[in-house]
């Protein structure tokens, strides 16, 4: 799969869409790391980021994607002065959910920061109505959905 554009065919943590992150002074809280809050921010930047990247403007124009549960773990603090990559892939489609993942960590880390499980939506852009996620999407993602 490495033949692959960026984000097209990402199902695990090898083959994620990755995009670093480097925290900003208002993203730490008063114990000095990086707050529980700024997690989930960082998990709707990757995620978005993904499907700006892979998503040809037919799409975007067409769907929309909204989270509806977000479960995160979190496991390694985040302090000033690191940096982490975030990497997201693709799990199951089932009607209009989506399944997401991503995975938060320092360079080279072996445990995560955080790791979250997210459901997104798939909602048709013009009538604001949720709609299966349909082969037009599994095929340009390149994920068996």
């Amino acid at each position: 799969m490495t033949d692959l554009p960026e984000g097209v065919g990402a199902v695990d943590f090898e083959t994620a869409f990755m995009r670093p992150i480097t925290p900003e002074p208002e993203d730490f809280d008063v114990l000095g790391h990086v707050n529980n809050s700024v997690y989930v921010r960082w998990v709707e930047y990757i995620s978005v980021a993904h499907w700006d990247v892979v998503a040809p403007d037919q799409l975007h124009n067409k769907y929309v994607f909204v989270m509806l549960r977000h479960e995160i773990d979190y496991r390694d603090a985040v302090w000033p002065g690191e940096t982490v990559e975030a990497r997201t892939w693709l799990g199951r489609a089932r009607g209009p959910r989506f399944e997401r993942f991503v995975d938060i960590r320092k360079p080279g880390a072996k445990k995560f920061s955080s790791f979250s499980r997210i459901d997104w939506c798939q909602v048709d852009a013009e009538t604001k109505k949720p709609v299966r996620v349909g082969p037009d999407v599994l095929e340009t993602f390149k994920v068996p959905g």
